[in-house]
């Protein structure tokens, strides 16, 4: 037995030993000096990428410093604006040789790249930070105690491009906010002074045959424009959309009365999947107003239904119907054809804005698809992905 004994703890330590080598040549070959340096690189190339990705001022500027300077392997940095103003250094004690950087960052500004060699604290070189369409967004300013090699200034003008590079993206984000701002304000526009001015009356003419009923309605009218018109995110809830869309329809039902019918249904768990703001009003609204209401009334069915990945979200009405050709061409050449304007443009123009809103948000596989004829009602589908990294409920404060 101590035999058997003695030859099993030899096995279990030679698979041990074994195993060590492995791990050890796996480390080795996975992990190399040079694997560690581009990893170190990656690393505070993207942290330098995240404080810049807010545009650049004076606490972006002091985030990125530092990892620009490791980027750089400058001793010190030194970063201006567009104007040559001071917003950061690193480190501290490069606040010594801020007279001698602004002086050498100003001559950068009219130029590509400076160098100035032979000075206190050293050497300095300057690389102005632009755009691809030759615009100053600012400079960097690296300073080093020895003479920078073609190397180093490569290294500094690469570094300076990168950080342009995040610059530009911050510039588009913000581009791309404002856009959509203006594109909510555009739908917010569109709401139907037409509808506002039927719900007031409607509502006055409750105010003495149903008093009880006028005030239920006065305050659905409230809370329908404090949500239309609230200072809210890109993105909202379906679940928040459907419950705006319930005070638009209780308006309208309250002048069509029987005469509209609406159809619900919504599966569940699709209530939590984000959609833009304001996405779903307008595809509802222009079933009404486009398709039921030259006609005195009919019928809407609104669907949200799981399929997949995705959320496919349909708005159907039995109306008039538009003319496809006017749907695709919107233009009011089209509408000098003939065409009235009720049942194509200004239908023309709140779909082509969702479309354009969803596109932009999720990618040209997302965009809305129309069907209509003349006589034959509308049906708009609107498909939106369940789950995208990066899109969530915008709040706001009510406005």
């Amino acid at each position: 037995m101590p035999a058997e004994i003695a030859i099993a703890l030899a096995a279990a330590l030679l698979l041990a030993v074994a195993a060590a080598v492995v791990a050890v040549r796996t480390r080795r070959v996975v992990t190399t000096p040079t694997e560690r340096a581009v990893h170190a690189a990656l690393h505070t190339a993207s942290l330098a990428a995240h404080a810049l990705r807010h545009g650049l001022d004076e606490d972006s500027a002091h985030r990125a410093a530092p990892f620009l300077r490791q980027l750089t392997g400058a001793d010190a940095v030194v970063v201006y604006d567009a104007a040559g103003e001071h917003l950061a250094h690193d480190p501290a004690g490069a606040a010594d040789a801020l007279d001698e950087a602004g002086t050498v960052a100003a001559d950068a500004l009219t130029g590509q790249r400076r160098v100035m060699s032979g000075h206190r604290a050293g050497a300095m070189v300057a690389q102005t930070l632009r755009t691809g369409d030759g615009d100053a967004l600012g400079v960097l300013v690296a300073i080093t105690s020895r003479q920078p090699g073609p190397g180093m200034v490569g290294a500094i003008g690469e570094v300076a491009g990168y950080a342009a590079s995040q610059l530009e993206l911050a510039d588009l984000d913000a581009s791309r906010a404002r856009l959509d701002r203006a594109e909510v304000l555009a739908l917010r526009a569109q709401i139907s002074p037409h509808f506002i001015y039927n719900a007031l009356n409607t509502i006055a003419s409750f105010v003495r045959t149903d008093p009880d009923r006028a005030r239920d309605l006065i305050l659905e009218f409230a809370d329908f424009t404090r949500y239309s018109f609230r200072a809210a995110g890109q993105f909202t809830t379906l679940s928040d959309e459907l419950r705006n869309i319930d005070r638009y329809l209780t308006l309208e039902r309250a002048r069509f009365g029987d005469a509209l019918t609406v159809r619900l249904q919504v599966a569940p768990e699709m209530l939590a999947v984000v959609v833009p703001f304001l996405a779903l009003q307008p595809l509802v609204e222009n079933a009404v107003r486009h398709g039921l209401a030259d006609r005195g009334g009919g019928t809407v069915e609104i669907v949200a239904r799981d399929d997949g990945t995705d959320c496919v979200i349909t708005v159907e009405d039995d109306g008039v119907g538009m003319d496809p050709d006017v749907l695709r061409a919107g233009s009011a050449d089209a509408l000098a054809d003939g065409a009235p304007d009720a049942s194509g443009h200004s239908a023309h123009v709140g779909l082509t804005n969702v479309d354009h809103r969803l596109r932009a948000a999720f990618g040209n596989d997302y965009g809305l698809v129309v069907e209509t004829a003349v006589g034959a009602g509308t049906k708009v589908l609107m498909r939106v992905p369940k789950f995208r990294s990066g899109v969530r409920a915008g709040g706001g404060a009510f406005g």
